[in-house]
Order: C-alpha cells, then structure tokens, then sequence
C-alpha cells in the first residue's frame, strides 16, 4: 500500500491549532468517527503536534534572546551592569 503525502492547511496560530486538536481528540474520544475518518484524524492530529512544537520552540528561541540581553551580571557595590 502506498502512502501519498497529504498537503495539510497550515493553522494561522498556535492557539488555532490547539483548539483544532482539541475538537479532535474530542472526537475521536466520542467514538464519532470510522476508522479512514480516524486515521485522517490522526494524521491531521499528529501535524498539529509538530506545528505546535516548532512554534514553541521558535519563542522559546526568542526568550532566548531577549534573557541575554537582560540579564547581565552587576556589581552589588555600584549597581553598574559589569
């Protein structure tokens, strides 16, 4: 059986993309679904996850960021940034 690669709607945010996997999992969770209805769930679940994990990583990349340049050892004599 061949597997064709599915082009999935990317979401708009982070928060989109919770809700969507929210609403899958509740139904799936119901028992709604038939299986080829289940595993397109699936699939389309398992794309949100990577989604979700790339876009926090990507603000945790830019926490980062903005730490290393506030964080800044001083003196605790003077207060002055070393």
């Amino acid at each position: 059986m061949a597997q064709t690669k599915v082009k999935y709607k990317e979401p708009t945010s982070f928060e989109e993309a919770m809700r969507e996997l929210d609403a899958l999992t509740a139904s799936m969770e119901s028992g709604d679904f038939a299986l080829e209805q289940s595993l397109a769930a699936y699939q389309r679940g398992a794309y949100l996850v990577k989604y979700c994990q790339a876009q926090l990583q990507a603000i945790e990349q830019q926490v980062k960021i903005v730490e290393n340049d506030m964080v800044k050892p001083f003196d605790l004599n003077t207060g002055a940034a070393v």
